[in-house]
């Protein structure tokens, strides 16, 4: 496993292995990594000759800077978990002004309203952020394909739009959500958690099951007034949305049309720690 802490170094060695033949796949994570992160990268080995990780928290797409500054780092066990679990592995740990220069700012992106919805309601400038460091990724490592999960769905979407619209030439490949025992979807956020909390929390991706099953003989409205509802009487957790959109819009539906892909997003907190799962929906 080789670590590149600055662009120069990593940018010679992908030019090396480029001209060989070889594709490069990237998997851009922000550490405190777990066995969702080991699933995108051994989905990227499956399908590039050249793996890059890289771990950057990045600061720019974080609104409270109580969430940045509480956010896991423990860079050595990353390393540590990426060596015994995997071969064959760069690692890109930069600072800030590595990636972004001397000034650490987001830049201002059009992505046709999928960064006004839902997270992007809740955290102002969120999607600007995430678009200027995966930007900057790219450039930096000049990948082939890059692996997002699927947990943060409309995150993939934006992704997807950014590559759209800068014209990057990247295929973004979105891989299935990693869930524990529980089926509480795997987030580095978990590890902040109580026990007592993390077991309630399965009640999440409960009631997107249960909301799933329903929507196939009720209307949207019905599903999110009964989900609100389940949350009313849960005293471990506190509902902040819950809705049900478009797949490729993000758009939140008034009814359901035939041919169309839907998917239901939620977010919620046990205490003070948001967590965020979807789910697709049978039409």
């Amino acid at each position: 496993m080789q670590v590149f802490r600055e662009k120069q170094p990593l940018i010679q060695a992908i030019q090396k292995i480029k001209s060989e033949g070889k594709s490069i796949g990237l998997v851009p994570t922000m550490g405190a990594l777990h066995e969702g992160h080991l699933s995108l990268v051994k989905n990227a080995q499956k399908d590039s000759d050249q793996v890059v990780v890289s771990i950057f928290v990045n600061p720019t797409q974080f609104d409270n800077p109580e969430d940045l500054e509480k956010y896991p780092r423990n860079l050595e066990k990353d390393l540590e978990l990426l060596e015994n679990e995997l071969s064959n592995i760069w690692v890109f740990t930069p600072t800030a002004n590595e990636l972004y220069g001397e000034t650490i700012s987001s830049q201002n992106f059009d992505f046709e309203g999928l960064e006004s919805v839902m997270e992007g309601e809740y955290r102002t400038g969120h999607f600007d952020g995430v678009g200027t460091v995966v930007k900057h990724l790219f450039e930096a490592v000049t990948p082939d394909k890059a692996f997002f999960g699927e947990k943060d769905f409309q995150q993939l979407q934006i992704i997807r739009k950014l590559t759209e619209k800068t014209g990057l030439p990247v295929e973004i490949i979105g891989c299935p959500i990693l869930r524990e025992e529980s089926g509480l979807a795997r987030s580095s956020r978990n590890e902040r958690l109580s026990s007592q909390n993390r077991k309630e929390a399965a009640f999440i991706y409960e009631t997107l099951k249960d909301a799933n099953q329903l929507f196939g003989t009720e209307s949207a409205d019905y599903v999110v007034n009964w989900v609100e509802n389940k949350f009313q009487n849960n005293q471990f957790l506190k509902l902040e949305y819950f809705e049900i959109a478009d797949s490729e819009t993000l758009k939140k539906i008034n009814q359901k049309e035939k041919g169309k892909q839907y998917r239901a997003f939620i977010a919620a907190y046990a205490d003070d720690i948001r967590l965020i799962d979807n789910i697709a929906l049978d039409n």
